[in-house]
């Protein structure tokens, strides 16, 4: 090689690159980097780092994934990461567990550089290994070390913590032991109860249904009940606010399992506080919401004491990459970002290469996962559910959605036909006069079965109400969760049936109301609306339908980050649902995860050994509004008073990042005391 003056021979280029990569490690680290990367390419030995003994298994952190990592260390300082290859994440397939942990050390995993870049927030030098207290007055960026035992005290025991700071000498700062004033879980317990039984009474009042004296008598007869424990509500005259506990609020802006579960282990089950919450609005929370929405489950509610729309586990779908034939990314670029480019891009990369895949991208961007699709089609930001709509249109108008699946209407249905999952295409929506949509029919409002009496495990008991379903022409009741008794039903329908007052009432199907939805538009409109062509909707809905189950539509933030995401989201939702690929291999399948708690379903009760959520014996039972009045209607509460509310309600989703904050500093619907944050900056 002639080697020109002045510039860097070979050798000197990959030591030097060496070092770029970590400049804000420690000197010293630095030096043994180099060290490693010189004796590798001037020397013949092995690869220092592929041994046992220098490498710990952990988890990246970098982003939500949460990959399998190998950490490799010289002389005990972390030097390298790479993937563990026992992670599906980070090899595929796989290794098998017992595989032998010299053969571990000497084969990596695929890593993303973000992950690799882990070392340099490890000996990052701005990263804060100490505990800091403000030291001045707030916003003067004053900050003093304390040691991590006074601050566990001050957190605990609070005090006049801020005496140093001038104008605070006399502030008393409440500590956890002055909030958690509420510590017996059978009044809690109790209370809990009374509580929901005092919302179903504000409901009705404020509906105007009843009296407002019934509802302060309720009031009044829970005053009396725990006249003894008054001192440990927020507001005796709201019960419903809950416990001082509450006033403890916990905010994290990511959080995986385990931490999870140990956080809402302390804050809800120990402390007693409701205030837990995510950062799932400043994420992609229409995308879960969307899913929760559509997962939900007509079922008794404990908690609520009556039927009603519960559960909704389901919160994230994504495409199953290793067995799909055919995938639509939509604002979802699994080679560049998502959950996450380790796993995912290793799957669609096989799929391609061996020609059992194909991908289109629907992304205004031209990315890099664009860039190997079969279809690429930039669309106007905002307009996905638009795109959605007219395929499902084409779908429909064609006789191209999966019509046996449709037609389950219960549960009993599905297992007949093999089928994991069902939907309610076929219940029956009431029509109002304006021709709006409304409530599903019951069963009993036409007199065809009457309400059932059932008695939950906790021996309350409860009315049940039934759907409708029309079958060849015939109404029939269903229950959507009978396991014994399948109950199909026509996908299309548009009649008036007869109630039981005599009166007339119009009804449609759920999947007739969704194909009226998808024609407010021609193709050729919702194409404009796109910004994209009429041939690309068409040739993608003929595409979607040609694989059965294995085709699907995968979703991410650039499809749920709009005002109108819920919806967008909803209709690629349903796109998906008309050929029925969920919960199917190569198709639409739920997110998993390790079940840290030990009870998963499914599970025998002999290989479930420590059920750590029952291994509480002083667990608490929270209540009560949280700070962001979540998953609670303003109208069932004992604060209504009219509109406008002081701030929004948010009765069907939860984690609303940016209302945390903003709440507390209104103290509505109450005072918080506490705030802990956990990985975020909001």
């Amino acid at each position: 090689m002639i080697k020109q003056k002045g510039l860097l021979s070979r050798r000197q280029f990959f030591k030097t690159s060496a070092l770029l990569g970590g400049t804000a490690l420690m000197a010293s680290v630095a030096k043994k980097i180099a060290g490693a990367g010189e004796r590798q390419f001037i020397t013949t030995h092995d690869y220092p780092l592929n041994e046992p003994e220098h490498i710990i298994y952990s988890v990246c952190l970098q982003c939500n994934t949460g990959c399998g990592i190998k950490v490799k260390l010289l002389d005990g300082v972390a030097v390298k990461i790479d993937g563990n290859p026992l992670a599906p994440q980070t090899m595929f397939p796989h290794l098998p567990y017992n595989t032998p942990v010299q053969v571990l050390a000497k084969i990596d995993g695929a890593l993303c550089p973000k992950g690799q870049a882990g070392l340099q927030t490890v000996y990052d030098p701005y990263r804060i290994r100490k505990v800091l207290k403000r030291a001045g007055k707030r916003g003067e960026n004053k900050w003093m070390t304390i040691s991590f035992e006074q601050a566990i005290d001050e957190i605990v025991n609070g005090g006049y913590l801020f005496k140093h700071v001038p104008g605070e000498e006399k502030r008393y700062v409440p500590g956890l032991k002055d909030i958690w004033a509420l510590r017996d879980p059978k009044v809690a317990k109790e209370m809990a109860d009374e509580v929901a039984k005092i919302r179903k009474v504000a409901k009705e009042v404020n509906e105007g249904k009843k009296p407002k004296a019934e509802l302060e008598k309720a009031i009044n007869d829970f005053k009396a009940k725990f006249k003894d424990h008054l001192h440990s509500l927020i507001h005796p005259d709201h019960p419903d606010l809950g416990p001082k506990n509450n006033q403890l609020v916990f905010l994290w802006g990511r959080m995986k399992g385990g931490r999870e579960h140990f956080v809402k282990r302390f804050v809800n089950d120990a402390f007693g506080s409701v205030n837990t919450h995510g950062h799932t609005t400043v994420c992609q929370g229409s995308l879960y919401f969307t899913g929760k929405a559509m997962s939900e489950q007509w079922d008794y509610d404990p908690k609520a004491k009556e039927v009603k729309w519960t559960g909704g586990k389901k919160a994230y779908w994504q495409a199953d990459t290793g067995n799909a034939e055919f995938v639509i990314f939509v604002g979802s670029s699994p080679f560049e970002a998502n959950y996450g480019p380790p796993g995912r891009s290793v799957r669609v990369t096989n799929g391609l290469s061996r020609g059992m895949m194909k991908i289109a991208v629907i992304d205004p961007r031209f990315s890099k996962t664009a860039s190997k699709a079969w279809k690429w089609i930039p669309i106007k930001p905002g307009t996905e559910g638009a795109f959605a709509l007219a395929m499902i249109r084409w779908i429909i108008e064609n006789k191209r959605y999966d019509a046996r699946y449709l037609a389950n209407a219960n549960k009993a249905a599905a297992k007949a036909d093999g089928e994991p999952t069902w939907s309610n295409a076929t219940w029956l929506v009431k029509i109002d006069e304006q021709g709006n949509p409304g409530k599903f029919l019951r069963a009993h409002e036409i007199g065809i079965a009457p309400l059932q009496k059932r008695k939950a495990t906790d021996g309350t008991e409860y009315d049940y109400e039934l759907f409708v379903v029309l079958k060849d022409g015939k109404p029939i009741a269903v229950d959507p969760n009978d396991e014994q008794n399948p109950v199909e039903g026509d996908l299309f329908v548009d009649t008036t049936l007869k109630g039981i007052d005599g009166k007339p009432i119009r009804v449609k199907s759920a999947l007739q109301l969704l194909y009226e939805a998808s024609c407010e538009h021609t193709i050729t409109e919702w194409a404009e609306i796109c910004g994209v062509k009429v041939g690309d909707i068409i040739v993608l809905a003929d595409e979607f339908t040609k694989h059965g189950k294995k085709a699907v539509a995968d979703i991410h933030r650039g499809v749920s980050q709009h005002s109108n995401g819920f919806y967008n989201c909803f209709a690629w939702n349903c796109l998906n649902l008309l050929i029925g690929n969920y919960d199917w291999k190569g198709g639409f399948i739920q997110k998993s995860e390790w079940n840290i708690t030990g009870d998963r379903d499914g599970v025998p009760i002999e290989h479930k050994p420590f059920i750590f959520r029952n291994m509480h014996p002083g667990k608490l039972t929270p209540f009560g509004i949280s700070i962001i009045r979540h998953e609670v209607k303003y109208e069932e509460t004992t604060i209504f008073s009219n509109y406008p509310a002081k701030r929004p309600w948010y009765p069907l989703a939860s984690d609303i990042y940016q209302e945390v904050i903003p709440s507390i500093g209104d103290q509505y619907p109450y005072p918080a005391k506490c705030l802990m944050l956990y990985m975020g900056t909001p």
